[in-house]
């Protein structure tokens, strides 16, 4: 049918902003770790550099599932927007807070004004995905339902909070692993260890934090917890975690290309995994994806535009994260300005 065409493909968009989306926000939260002035210059001139080519070209992804749930399935975004309007909005500020930041912080001269916009841009790219992964974490424990009202309950539970934890785990694992790449590409040899040692932190973390977020979701979302062990839930989790595993060895072997496609296999997995749990339903055991969805005209219109957009932007997003993977969009220096603004050589001047 095709509501669940459909569903399928806003699963789709969001597995791609948890993986392109959740490197940039990993990204910001090394940042946020990295240390002083002086401690912390070396890690976040990498971030800058590996950053500035695609980040906000990663938040297409975000446009899709909004897009995409708000006319496809019309009654789950009213749902989920009327019951979590408080964590999403906390949400969306530190997203803007977060481009703000980064988008201010290398043109901003001063040392105390690069440092306040620069905790702006790390603190957010924590916050933002915890928010996002708490109201995740709320829907799966099926306390939202259509006709709920907002309450701290629907998100701020022990499943949210694990939920909101784990995401940033993921996001930091994931800005890790790509972060260690581009240390190679850029030849900087000490960052390649620093970001190394912190993706594999990251991923011990993140099986301590799945330990107990299983234990929790036991009792507390049963309905997605047994669908996520049995099954083919169990089957793509296990996959997930075979993936995880070879994204640490082939850091060990240097194999950093190949441990980005690991990576972003192992989290996109985990997304389609929690999106299979909950079929029937889209708000467990209270919506269905039939019961969300929008006219039927109004969701053939909606495949059409995807699909025009998907051939209109596919490629050019394809391309642009090939030309980033291989070095060649590399940005504008200082002195690359003054070059272009005088016609000469800033060395000749």
């Amino acid at each position: 049918m095709i509501e669940d065409v459909v569903a399928w493909v806003l699963l789709a968009a969001v597995a791609a902003y948890a993986c392109a989306g959740g490197a940039d926000y990993g990204a910001g939260f090394w940042d946020l770790v990295a240390g002083g002035p002086e401690r912390g210059k070396r890690p976040r001139w990498l971030i800058d550099h590996s950053m500035e080519p695609v980040w906000e070209t990663n938040n297409v992804w975000l446009i899709f599932v909004l897009v995409i749930m708000w006319t496809g399935f019309p009654v789950l975004f009213q749902t989920v927007f009327t019951a979590m309007w408080l964590p999403l909005a906390l949400a969306a500020v530190g997203l803007v807070l977060r481009g703000a930041g980064f988008a201010l912080r290398k043109p901003t001269r001063r040392l105390t004004r690069r440092r306040v916009v620069g905790a702006v841009f790390a603190l957010s790219s924590l916050l933002t995905p915890f928010f996002l992964g708490a109201a995740v974490g709320g829907l799966a424990t099926g306390r939202v339902a259509p006709g709920t009202k907002a309450s701290a309950d629907a998100w701020a539970n022990g499943r949210s909070v694990i939920a909101g934890l784990l995401t940033i785990a993921a996001t930091a694992f994931l800005g890790a692993v790509f972060l260690t790449a581009d240390a190679r590409r850029f030849d900087a040899d000490d960052l390649v260890g620093y970001f190394r040692l912190r993706a594999w932190c990251s991923l011990g973390v993140i099986a301590v934090l799945a330990v107990i977020g299983l234990a929790v979701t036991h009792d507390d979302a049963p309905y997605v917890h047994d669908r996520l062990t049995s099954g083919i839930g169990l089957a793509l989790v296990l996959v997930a975690v075979v993936s995880a595993l070879a994204t640490a060895g082939l850091l060990y072997r240097t194999a950093t290309g190949w441990a980005r496609v690991t990576a972003v296999g192992s989290v996109a997995l985990v997304v389609v995994a929690w999106g299979l749990a909950q079929r029937p339903y889209l708000i467990p055991t209270s919506l269905t994806v039939s019961e969300a969805a929008g006219a039927s005209t109004t969701l053939r219109w909606l495949m059409l535009v995807t699909v025009i957009a998907v051939v209109l932007v596919g490629p050019s997003l394809v391309l642009l994260y090939r030309l980033d993977t291989r070095g060649a969009l590399q940005p504008l220096t200082d002195a690359d300005l003054r070059r272009t603004a005088s016609g000469r050589d800033p060395e000749n001047l």
